[in-house]
């Protein structure tokens, strides 16, 4: 699946660059992978196969969005638009 955009700055430069500046360091190996398991997925299917990562589909208001778990409370997030593509691809904390 291919990515298409990046909501935060410093996310988009980690994987432009591979530099982890604005990114805790400690998640970059993970990030990296993550990143690496989403651009070679064929669809959103192949992404709850492990090592997936805590695939899960979000519910309610951000109904839509699906979430891959970095730590207990840190997630990447990211919808798929009708190309099979990855949009809005953005690191959040929440529980």
């Amino acid at each position: 699946m291919e990515i298409e955009n990046v909501r935060r700055k410093a996310l988009q430069a980690f994987i432009e660059t591979g530099k982890a500046k604005g990114i805790d360091a400690r998640l970059s190996n993970r990030i990296r992978n993550m990143i690496a398991f989403l651009s070679t997925a064929a669809d959103v299917e192949e992404l709850a196969v492990p090592p997936n990562f805590g695939f899960h589909r979000l519910v309610g208001d951000r109904a839509g969005t699906f979430a891959l778990t970095l730590t207990k409370n840190w997630r990447l997030t990211f919808r798929v638009n009708f190309r099979q593509s990855i949009v809005d691809l953005d690191m959040e904390d929440y529980p």
